[in-house]
């Protein structure tokens, strides 16, 4: 199999997708089942790398002009031989010319959603996405031979929009062996509460600090809260405004993002990790924090329903209110109880979505779309 990979960006700043795209090749290249996998993607300051592990996957940087059009991205997808392109993410030129050139070369494309399509992002900027959806990218979807989803959730929302594609549902993964298996030694005298994502108001920070605000000073004396992420200045400006207006700077600190060793140092030091989010098609963040044992507080704009079914978390409603009530259980529960959802956590990951787990799935989906073989079972057809 020949696999050509697109997205529009692998920079650190573009977080959970740059994250999912390069660990899923990679570890795709390690089953050494495909002869070639190629990503292509758009030229930036700080890709999260350069260049896979394997021999037979391959990295292409483009040079792009307004709007993130690249002639030589372009050229390359016209002549590449490839037996199946798939594209990740919406509204970006290099998606929308993968799936143009696929169509005139008569090679079979999937396209992952990532989100993109969801209620809570379809509103943020909803003229400019209906007049792209018109122009181009709902021919783009209606004409992709599969689209990608990371959990019911998303595909439940794509199928109320009314696309009738076959539809895989494979989640993200993440490298199992990057998250040392034995027990963290939490820190204490303060314990931590940690949010480390994107600093957007998508992912509900200020009903985070609203909710810390309302809770008990007795309650929440040994804790403190670290906000670690980029964002834009002004917003980070405002956050800092509402916890310093609060009196909670010694409760909440802003701190900046950190990868690699350090950013799964502060995971396995967290006592509780928290992601009040709006809207998730997934979160690798909340497969992350439970690989290193971390129980975590996520809403029901997020697929992480397993969190309750497991005991590893609380999957609550979108508001300040019933995150004040999480975090209220979370802090006084019995430690043994909240080590003991950590292991669950990680037994959950270790179970359903590690990197090997993922990767097989999505080499069984290129090998139904290539070859016509026996239709999976993690794909549904209307």
């Amino acid at each position: 199999m020949k696999i050509n990979h697109v997205i529009p960006s692998i920079d650190l700043s573009t977080g959970g997708p740059a994250r999912s795209v390069t660990h899923l090749i990679n570890s795709i290249s390690a089953q050494n089942i495909c002869d070639q996998i190629e990503l292509n993607t758009l030229s930036s300051l700080d890709p999260i790398i350069k260049k896979f592990d394997f021999e037979k996957a391959s990295i292409l940087f483009h040079n792009s002009k307004y709007f993130g059009i690249s002639k030589s991205l372009s050229k390359r997808l016209s002549f590449v031989s490839a037996d199946l392109f798939h594209g990740h993410g919406l509204w970006e030129y290099p998606v929308h010319s993968m799936s143009k050139i696929a169509l005139k070369r008569h090679i079979p494309y999937i396209i992952t959603l990532r989100g993109m399509l969801e209620p809570w992002t379809l509103k943020q900027g909803a003229l400019k996405k209906q007049i792209a959806l018109s122009l181009y990218q709902k021919k783009d979807l209606n004409n992709a031979d599969c689209i990608h989803v990371t959990g019911l959730m998303e595909f439940q929302n794509f199928r109320n929009l009314g696309y009738k594609n076959p539809i895989a549902v494979i989640p993200n993964g993440i490298n199992i062996e990057d998250f040392f298996s034995d027990k963290p030694k939490k820190k204490k005298n303060p314990k931590e509460i940690l949010f480390l994502s994107r600093i957007h108001k998508k992912k509900g920070i200020e009903n985070l600090i609203n909710a810390w605000s309302m809770i008990d000073k007795k309650i929440k004396k040994d804790w403190k809260i670290n906000i670690v992420g980029n964002g834009e200045l002004g917003y980070i400006n405002m956050l800092k405004s509402m916890i310093y207006k609060a009196g909670m700077i010694d409760e909440i600190f802003i701190k900046k993002p950190v990868y690699g060793k350090d950013k799964i140092k502060l995971f396995r030091e967290a006592s509780l990790f928290v992601l009040p989010t709006f809207s998730e098609n997934f979160g690798i963040v909340i497969a992350e924090a439970l690989a290193s044992f971390t129980p975590v507080i996520t809403t029901k704009g997020t697929p992480w329903d397993k969190l309750h079914k497991t005991n590893s978390g609380w999957w609550i409603s979108v508001g300040v209110e019933p995150l004040k009530l999480a975090l209220e259980n979370a802090l006084t529960i019995d430690e043994k109880k909240l080590y003991k959802m950590g292991l669950n956590g990680r037994n959950l990951v270790e179970k359903e979505f590690s990197m090997q787990v993922v990767a097989t799935k999505m080499i069984v989906l290129y090998d139904w779309l290539i070859n016509n073989n026996r239709k999976p079972n993690f794909v549904h057809i209307t």
